[in-house]
């Protein structure tokens, strides 16, 4: 079995295992017991669990993304056909969490959403923490809420988000 078959074997693995338990009470033991690896395959691949649902998150999303313009359209659509299994991983918190790596993900979307759709040049650090930080903290509430707008929704409304953000900003530096 070459890498990546591996890879998705204890990924699948993984997503049964998360349908009858949250991931912090999965063992590694019991992810390979379920695909008939051993522990030293699995460590192999992957420094910890956090890690395999990390590497699930990168390798779906960028087949799912293929082609897309609107990445944060895409991302959205990714999440909601995807929600069962974000909404137990991203209830997980700590070091190397998937909250962490999206929060990260999503400075780089951010980044680029706000150069592009904001038409904001020069970035700090400090912009772009701020919006991913409300992107992931509005994706966790959206993912977990029992009413949940349609993704088409929440992607209007995270648009008139920036919109107002981007007219706020040039309000500022035309008083500037």
């Amino acid at each position: 079995m070459d890498s990546t078959n591996t890879k998705r074997t204890l990924a699948m693995s993984l997503k049964a295992l998360l349908k009858e338990q949250p991931l912090c009470k999965i063992s590694i033991g019991e992810i390979c017991d379920l695909c008939s690896m051993s522990r030293k395959s699995f460590y192999y691949h992957f420094k910890d669990k956090e890690d395999l649902v990390n590497w699930i998150f990168d390798t779906e999303f960028e087949i799912a993304s293929k082609g897309e313009e609107r990445m944060i359209d895409a991302l959205i659509r990714y999440f909601y056909e995807n929600k069962g299994y974000y909404k137990k991983v991203l209830k997980e918190e700590g070091q190397n969490s998937f909250s962490e790596h999206l929060y990260s993900f999503c400075c780089c979307l951010m980044e680029n959403a706000l150069k592009k759709e904001l038409e904001m040049a020069e970035l700090t650090s400090f912009q772009i923490g701020f919006f991913a930080d409300g992107f992931v903290c509005t994706i966790k509430r959206w993912m977990t809420s029992y009413n949940a707008a349609s993704p088409d929704e929440l992607t209007r409304q995270i648009s008139e988000s920036l919109s107002a953000s981007n007219k706020l900003y040039k309000k500022e530096k035309a008083l500037a």
